[in-house]
């Protein structure tokens, strides 16, 4: 299967150029610049973001031979917290050929896709929610790349799980393809599933229309999907759902703290500008100065 996103240096390109060409917009006569700017600016910042994730997929700040043991931890953990067995899941699909190469080419492609169409649809059509959920994504992304420089395997690398290793079975894994050690081992949290619940998230709150239970059965489907191809655990999911939410918190008391920030800024500027007036002339000057010019005294 070929490898469907970026790599992190191609990412990195894209980003350079697009935010190089939004920066050409302060040139004169770059009318069509200036006007596709703010696009270009925002679609550089995303790719940035993508490039970054790439890029720290790579590293990790203690050896890979820990991960596994990690891995087994939070298998164990979810049994004693009795959730869902993730080979039962699997279990379920893999008597469907068609199903598990659908489920490995949505793991692969979708994550990305559909947020990059959520975000323009959001820039376009709800523009006073965008800035917002692109801080959060910035945010939620950032903490996932904290905690992954904690490698863990995916329960595709555990032995012991009844897993299988549905991308590697059908010739379908975007690992095959210059796919680093270190990114196998960033499977907590779950990217794939941070990313689908702002989508739906977002989405939710910025329409009422029945389109945004697209963006939910998004989220829904990649959960599925992701424990099915046996990449993450239900745990990996989990943390980023929590992580999701302490990004929005931390968005909403950034908010909420704007206004009483503002209003000693708004009172400083506003007495600096009053000692930078120039002094006002008293009625006595103004008539003086008027019975000077009808005098024609120079």
């Amino acid at each position: 299967m070929p490898r469907y996103e970026m790599t992190w240096q191609q990412a990195a390109v894209v980003a350079a150029c697009l935010l190089g060409v939004a920066g050409l917009a302060w040139l004169p006569r770059r009318r069509p610049v200036n006007l596709a700017a703010p696009v270009l600016r925002e679609a550089g910042l995303v790719v940035a973001l993508f490039a970054l994730w790439q890029y720290a997929g790579s590293f990790s700040v203690m050896g890979p031979a820990g991960a596994t043991a990690r891995a087994r931890w939070i298998w164990h953990t979810e049994r004693a917290w009795h959730l869902p067995d993730e080979a039962a899941v699997q279990h379920l699909v893999l008597g469907h050929p068609l199903a598990v190469e659908a489920f490995n080419v949505y793991y692969a492609t979708m994550h990305f896709t559909v947020l990059i169409i959520f975000l323009v649809w959001l820039y376009t059509r709800h523009r006073d929610q965008y800035k917002r959920i692109r801080t959060i994504l910035v945010l939620l992304t950032a903490a996932c790349l904290l905690v992954q420089l904690v490698p863990v395997a995916p329960p595709r690398l555990l032995p012991g799980t009844g897993l299988v290793d549905t991308a590697q079975v059908y010739g379908q894994s975007v690992y095959a393809f210059g796919g680093a050690v270190a990114d196998q081992l960033s499977a907590m949290p779950s990217v794939h599933v941070g990313w689908a619940m702002l989508v739906a998230a977002g989405a939710w709150r910025a329409t009422l229309s029945r389109g945004r239970w697209l963006a939910v059965a998004h989220a829904v489907m990649t959960w599925i999907v992701v424990v099915a191809t046996a990449n993450h655990f239900w745990l990996d999911g989990i943390v980023a759902a929590a992580l999701l939410v302490l990004a929005c918190l931390a968005v909403a008391a950034a908010r909420a703290l704007r206004p009483p920030l503002r209003a000693p800024l708004r009172a400083l500027v506003t007495a600096r500008a009053g000692d930078l007036a120039p002094p006002e002339t008293s009625p006595d000057k103004l008539s003086v100065s008027a019975d000077v010019r009808s005098t024609g005294v120079r």
